[in-house]
């Protein structure tokens, strides 16, 4: 059925493409001449067709039988890698175990030599002399890192490598090496290292940046002794010399840039700091002339006993001008001018001890006013922001301790110093008082 549909369609075809010769012959017998002509090509073409077909079929069975027959064989070698996987597994496992019975004590060493060299490879990553000791630190991260047994030959190298570490502890070494200022410039100087502990440049100590390897000037140096001795030290040519360092590889001396200068804690005091250390300025001047007016004072009465002459540069010198300016008159009268004379004296040598007296005691109070002040502040802070951030609380604490600290400091030496002033000056009006009762009583018995 489907051949006579192709040979109408190819008959219609054959037709329409000769329409030409159809009407010029006009026959019949040239229309089935050349129908069998097509039918002839046709039957001839699907002959080869058929052939080529039957020739692929019997070559894709012949494929298929070999594929069938190479799927059994991997299929037969799958069951004997199956048997082989099995038989390995056993076999691994008894050396596992064999592995760790022999091992023994060496596991344990194994993850004690990996802790040691862990923990040392980040000592030494910051160590000052990190630059010049790459492949010491190529090796401790590689036994670090490792997960079998390490060799007779890597133990040796972390003994040789721990032993030169601890050379260089005592070992003092320079070099032209770049350093970065506080100003953020970078220039070479020569540095000198001291042990494992710190790094020395014309007085100043640096501190390392394992991550650039280099070395960084403080922003805030230790007291002044420390670097002059760091100096020394540097400019020495040989022999012993003082020096202090940092056991802590720097750590405290980092800590030097965190902690507040004398005038960052007077800044913290506030108002009521700044008004404390006034008070305690204005107390100061008070003082000093006090001790140097009683100073003169003592001296000019002192050289006033040593002669019988009257000067008038002197509490006692004025006593004496006084019993020979009334000598005529009676003891009862002559002790009443002394009286008079000697209180005219007092406000002279007592003259700014009260004023102190004030000082020493407003002096703690406002220092207790500071505390409250700074408490508040803390206590407002809390409610705020809450206890999460302790750096949110410690302006007000600061500010509390601060002004308590200075209330004190400016109240107790100007307590002594007033104590001081008051006896100097009482001893001044005791001598006076006893000269002249002594002169009155001179004047009474003659």
């Amino acid at each position: 059925m489907n051949r006579l549909l192709r040979f109408i369609i190819f008959l219609i075809g054959a037709v329409a493409q000769q329409p030409m010769a159809l009407a010029a012959e006009d026959s019949l017998q040239s229309l089935l001449e050349e129908v069998r002509k097509s039918r002839q090509v046709q039957q001839s073409r699907d002959q080869a067709r058929e052939k080529r077909f039957l020739e692929q079929h019997q070559q894709r069975k012949s494929e298929l039988e070999a594929i069938r027959q190479q799927l059994q064989a991997e299929q037969q070698r799958q069951q004997q890698l199956l048997v082989q996987f099995d038989d390995q597994r056993e076999e691994l496992e008894k050396l596992k175990q064999t592995h760790q019975q022999s091992t023994g004590s060496f596991g344990e060493l194994f993850g004690v030599v990996r802790q040691v060299a862990s923990e040392s490879l980040n000592l030494f990553k910051n160590d000052l002399t990190s630059s010049r000791q790459q492949q010491d630190l190529a090796i401790l991260e590689e036994v670090a890192s490792s997960r079998s047994l390490p060799s007779l030959e890597r133990l040796q190298d972390l003994w040789e490598i721990f032993l030169t570490r601890i050379i260089q502890s005592g070992q003092i070494w320079q070099a032209s090496l770049p350093v970065i200022l506080t100003s953020g410039e970078e220039q070479q100087e020569q540095v000198t290292v001291v042990g494992l502990f710190n790094a020395l440049s014309n007085g100043r100590y640096l501190r390392y940046l394992p991550e650039t390897a280099r070395f960084v000037e403080l922003s805030r140096q230790p007291a002044p002794r420390y670097q002059l001795l760091a100096k020394q030290a540097e400019q020495s040519d040989g022999g012993l010399q003082k020096l202090a360092i940092d056991p802590s590889r720097g750590a405290i001396l980092s800590l030097l840039v965190a902690s507040p200068t004398l005038t960052e804690r007077i800044q913290q005091g506030g108002y009521i700091g700044y008004f404390i250390l006034f008070l305690g300025a204005l107390g100061s001047l008070v003082i000093i002339e006090r001790v140097i007016s009683l100073f003169w004072v003592g001296r000019r009465v002192k050289r006033q006993l040593k002669q019988e002459e009257p000067m008038e540069n002197n509490p006692l010198g004025r006593l004496l001008a006084i019993n020979r300016q009334h000598h005529a008159i009676s003891g009862d009268a002559l002790q009443k001018h002394f009286d008079e004379a000697i209180l005219r004296e007092l406000p002279k040598l007592r003259r700014g001890l009260r004023l102190l007296a004030i000082f020493a005691a407003v002096a703690p109070l406002l220092g207790l006013l500071g505390t409250v002040t700074g408490m508040i502040e803390t206590f407002q802070s809390i409610t705020l922001f809450g206890t999460g951030d302790p750096k949110l609380m410690s302006g007000g604490i600061s500010q509390a301790l601060v002004t308590t600290e200075l209330g004190l400091a400016v109240a107790i030496p100007m307590v002594l110093l007033h104590s001081y002033l008051a006896g100097r000056s009482n001893r001044v009006i005791r001598l006076l008082d006893q000269q002249s009762a002594a002169m009155v009583a001179a004047r009474t018995g003659s």
